[in-house]
């Protein structure tokens, strides 16, 4: 399975994942009212992300070994297989965005933490619940990255740390300069619908581009 399109498909997952406004627009509102300079809110960003991006990475290393063991037995098979994984979590994305459920949301945990002047209080609290709600749709990629081997693996677990906390503080500054102030209830709503959609798509992709 050729590296490149899966690589893109990390890329476009990962920012798609940063972009969420539940995973920014809480710490914008939190480094406003606790008046943290614009520095401060950029590394603090960042830390409350790495233990999200470690999680869901250890889930999807253990993911990408299953598929690199499967692809090394069967080849072919994961020409189709690791395509249609992609197609069939897609799917379910957005049957369950349909129905009505959000299981990848970090809003509740956010608006139950009281502020407090005191960083370390509101980092912590917001840094736990993160490491133990890794992204399922990111973390099962990892299956197809496998595909390529532990260099597919590797690589696709750097481009999601470096996008996830590069997107995640590009928003936050944005939201400091006014974007906050739009309306994203269709992304707060749909979050599942529109990954699910990515994953179709890609999986499609991927698929065409092998043969």
């Amino acid at each position: 399975m050729k590296l490149l399109p899966i690589l893109f498909g990390a890329s476009v997952l990962s920012m798609i994942h940063a972009i969420m406004p539940d995973h920014w627009i809480p710490i914008v509102m939190i480094g406003k009212t606790e008046r943290w300079s614009r520095k401060e809110i950029f590394w603090i960003t960042a830390l409350i992300a790495i233990p999200h991006i470690i999680s869901t990475i250890l889930i999807g290393i253990i993911i990408g070994i299953i598929g690199y063991t499967l692809s090394s037995a069967h080849e072919f098979v994961m020409r189709i297989v690791a395509p249609l994984i992609l197609v069939s979590l897609g799917l379910v994305y957005v049957f369950l965005d349909f129905k009505g459920h959000d299981q990848h949301s970090h809003e509740g945990f956010i608006k139950t933490n009281k502020l407090s002047n005191k960083k370390f209080a509101i980092i912590l609290p917001l840094a736990t619940a993160l490491f133990f709600s890794p992204c399922v749709a990111i973390g099962s990629y990892f299956f197809v990255a496998g595909t390529r081997g532990l260099s597919g693996i590797a690589m696709v677990s750097a481009i999601y740390l470096v996008v996830t906390i590069l997107g995640m503080i590009l928003m936050v500054y944005l939201g400091l300069k006014g974007i906050g102030n739009i309306k994203w209830s269709f992304l707060e709503q749909h979050e599942k619908g529109v990954t699910g959609m990515v994953l179709v798509a890609l999986g499609i992709l991927i698929y065409f581009m092998e043969v």
